[in-house]
């Protein structure tokens, strides 16, 4: 019997640790197996207090410890030259797992390489250093393909803390910490020896990060450009700028992250002209995440959660957003079960003439959102090679979502530009409470086109409506939709410009609002069901109409 239970023990341990390491983290079934009493730990990795090679004096097949290697862990020797060598070892070998044990390791330019692992062990730090105190970052690489339509971080990858160009099968898994101390969030980053991002992968395939935290990630956390069947799971960021950027990447699994990024996006998919062409954004999901711009640098991994002083951040960033780079476009995306919280709303974006369609959007909270829920864009900033037409946004869903304590200077905006309509939009199951105080004087607000212009919420300024604003839309169905405000507003909760084929279906707005429920101009074929305040209604053309 005892014999029998300390087996079942065993092959319990290992398929928990199968499922922890997954797929793809360079181990083999044979690493996997418990080892006996004195010899190397499981998973091809060496016992507590052990270097690989330690054990019965030989090294562990498949697993090379930086230690070994020479790295020394104490956080004031750069240990570069011996990671990269451990990590050459392994490429060398046809595939394996570099180690990190506990310790803090100061480095620059890490190069990743295919069929190799990197696993930081518990207590383990890689540190970036500071540019010029023993050591400078990687150039940054020429890409005149590209030309000057992205920010300079966006177009290199070198100039990294751990980067990646070509590669595949390639994991870098936790629980460990990486630290960016030494990157820098954008100033000087063209300069040669300054790094930028903490890791950088192009042009890549059979990706996984899997279990880390990341600490000031510098411009990006993680910038993946041209990168497919791609996973990120179980990944803790609390950075100074954006957490990740998913750009041109196709088949992508986001899961289960924490993202605290107050001075820019958190999740962050484009679709920019890096590559020298355009290229799509597709087949992605983002489920299961938590984004914030609402907590102080380090105090969402530290567990204290501080949030900014009154004043400090009043615009924190840290959302979910398709864009704003948008040549290749956005395909057969959903994004599910995400909160945000003290951050902007959710924004889909496309001005530089790419498609952003198929998109599902599902089981959302919201508090304390910076400005508005929901904003789509559709505009012609048009940042590429001349001569692309302008593009479309179409065929959205957005359920069941739920927002509260929104800005009440705005209002969730969706709009095309004249001649370009967003088209096909569902809204269904969304609750909004919006601070309101709007004015008599913000409800005759007419806002500008700006139909070149950077995409952001506030762009616009104050808006005319409390709830929604709708304009250059071609195809809207808005059911189970309940807008409410905090303070009295003397704005109506929907705006309708330029709108064709609208329907409201069981709608409800603030009681005695002093706005009324809808303000119409330039609409046709407009319909209301079984909604309040206002009565069953079809219009099959109007303008300058209150209801």
């Amino acid at each position: 019997m005892t014999d029998h239970h300390t087996a079942n023990i065993n092959i319990g341990k290992r398929q928990a640790l199968q499922k922890m390491f997954g797929i793809g983290a360079g181990l083999v079934t044979a690493d996997l197996l418990l080892p006996k009493a004195g010899e190397a730990a499981g998973l091809g990795l060496p016992a507590r207090g052990q270097m690989a090679g330690s054990a019965r004096g030989s090294s562990v097949p498949g697993v090379f410890n930086v230690r070994a290697m020479g790295a020394t862990g104490d956080g004031k020797t750069v240990d570069t030259p011996a990671i990269n060598k451990a990590i050459e070892a392994a490429a060398g070998a046809g595939g394996g797992t570099v180690l990190f044990p506990a310790g803090t390791y100061l480095c620059y330019s890490i190069h990743l390489k295919s069929n190799v692992a990197l696993y930081l062990d518990r207590g383990a730090t890689i540190l970036a250093g500071e540019t010029g105190q023993g050591g400078n970052y990687d150039a940054a690489e020429e890409n005149p393909e590209a030309g000057q339509y992205e920010d300079f971080g966006h177009r290199h990858w070198h100039n990294a803390l751990l980067w990646g160009v070509g590669i595949e099968n390639v994991s870098i898994l936790g629980p460990g910490l990486i630290w960016g101390k030494g990157l820098s969030r954008g100033h000087g980053e063209a300069n040669p020896g300054v790094g930028d991002k903490t890791i950088s992968l192009k042009n890549c395939h059979n990706v996984t990060i899997r279990d880390i935290s990341m600490l000031k990630g510098g411009h990006f956390c993680i910038l993946a450009t041209g990168v497919d069947n791609f996973t990120v799971d179980n990944v803790v960021m609390d950075t100074d700028r954006d957490g990740i950027d998913i750009d041109c990447c196709q088949n992508v699994r986001v899961s289960n992250m924490t993202v605290n990024s107050p001075w820019d996006d958190g999740i962050c998919p484009k679709s920019s002209y890096a590559l020298g062409h355009p290229r799509s954004t597709e087949k992605l999901t983002i489920v299961n995440c938590f984004v914030t711009g609402g907590y102080e640098l380090g105090t969402l991994l530290d567990g204290t959660f501080k949030r900014w002083a009154e004043g400090q951040r009043r615009f924190p960033t840290g959302r979910i957003k398709c864009g704003t780079e948008s040549n290749g476009g956005f395909k057969n995306i959903t994004i599910s079960n995400c909160v945000f919280e003290h951050c902007r709303g959710l924004a889909l974006e496309t001005v530089d003439g790419a498609l952003l369609e198929d998109i599902a959007i599902s089981n959302i909270t919201m508090r304390d959102i910076a400005d508005l829920p929901i904003f789509m864009r559709l505009g012609s900033r048009m940042r590429g090679p001349a001569g692309r037409p302008i593009g479309q946004l179409r065929r959205i869903s957005i359920s069941n979502l739920v927002a509260s304590n929104t800005h009440g200077e705005f209002c969730s905006i969706l709009s095309g530009i004249p001649g370009h309509e967003i088209e096909d939009v569902r809204l269904s199951d969304i609750m909004i409470l919006s601070q309101g105080g709007g004015t008599g004087a913000d409800a005759a607000v007419k806002p500008p086109e700006k139909e070149n212009a950077y995409p952001e919420p506030n762009m616009f300024g104050p808006m005319p409506a409390y709830g929604f604003y709708f304009r250059h839309i071609k195809g809207l169905q808005v059911s189970d939709v309940e807008v409410r405000t905090m303070k009295e507003d003397a704005r109506p909760a929907f705006v309708l410009d330029g709108v064709e084929h609208a329907d409201f279906i069981h709608v409800k707005t603030q009681p005695g609002a002093g706005g009324g429920a809808f303000e119409l101009d330039n609409v046709k074929d407009f319909n209301v069901y079984l909604s309040r305040p206002v009565p069953e209604t079809h219009l099959e053309s109007v303008t300058g109409k209150k209801l």
